[in-house]
């Protein structure tokens, strides 16, 4: 959802600066950032303080990030295209469910003032971040967030009679890295939209991201950073990525103008 429907991730970059001005820290890089956009809140948080180290203790830093965040939040606006993408795929008869790492708290400051279009989504077939049917330390780039999203869908369709959807006939559609790799290991095909200085970020690499292999390749400096810092995490059960150019994940720089045949998405 972040970066992907809607110009949240721009809103959490200009907070944490904000912050790291305060504390005559330099703004946060984007090889950094990569690695916080789509995990889990907790996480993220570790490795963005083994990187910022903050003069600050993480309470006073937490009140002030949550204070800005909810003054900026509710500014929220959808990205190019995706009003006209939720729109159509409604109207086509896709079955559409939201997996986003944001907790409820922040969904609901996010989306409070966006209902029509995330009406799109059936609230039963939302997963947020702090669901508490995802295990703890199974969040992106585990598959666990898609499989259930999928099950969601399943659940209603079981209540309607009708046949269920198999994992290999969905589509992901993703803004980070570790949200392509969870896609890829639930053996779903993926669209990865990422922001323009992701892209930067991982120029050279794009097929590795795709494949959902990037950090096992070495492009995460995830490990490093934790390392330095000596903080320890649980081990995130890694499953099965694809291959490079297995021809299941696509890079689009914008979800305006989207090929719908490519994906057999018809008329209604």
């Amino acid at each position: 959802m972040d970066g992907l429907l809607l110009d949240t991730e721009d809103i959490y970059t200009l907070c944490n600066n904000i912050i790291l001005r305060e504390c005559g820290r330099p703004n946060l890089p984007w090889n950094i950032k990569a690695q916080l956009q789509g995990r889990p809140g907790p996480e993220a948080g570790e490795i963005f303080h083994a990187w910022a180290q903050l003069p600050i203790p993480r309470a006073e830093y937490m009140r002030k990030n949550a204070e800005l965040q909810r003054q900026h939040f509710p500014s929220a606006q959808p990205l190019p295209g995706v009003p006209e993408l939720l729109a159509t795929l409604s109207a086509r008869g896709v079955h559409l469910a939201l997996a986003t790492s944001s907790h409820a708290a922040n969904f609901k400051l996010k989306v409070g003032h966006l209902q029509a279009l995330f009406g799109h989504f059936p609230e039963e077939q939302r997963v947020l971040g702090d669901d508490p049917r995802i295990p703890p330390g199974r969040g992106k780039p585990a598959p666990d967030i898609y499989l259930l999203a999928l099950e969601t869908i399943n659940q209603q369709l079981r209540k309607q009679g009708k046949r269920e959807v198999d994992r290999e006939e969905c589509l992901v559609f993703e803004d980070s890295v570790p949200g392509v790799e969870a896609g890829r290991r639930a053996g779903m095909r993926v669209v990865w939209c990422p922001h323009p200085e992701l892209l930067k970020e991982y120029h050279g690499r794009e097929k590795a991201v795709l494949a959902g292999i990037a950090s096992a390749e070495g492009g995460s400096q995830v490990q490093e950073i934790m390392e330095e810092a000596a903080v320890g995490g649980e081990g995130e059960g890694r499953g099965w990525p694809g291959r490079r150019d297995d021809g299941w994940a696509e890079l689009l720089r914008s979800l305006e103008a989207f090929p719908y045949a490519r994906y057999g998405i018809g008329d209604a």
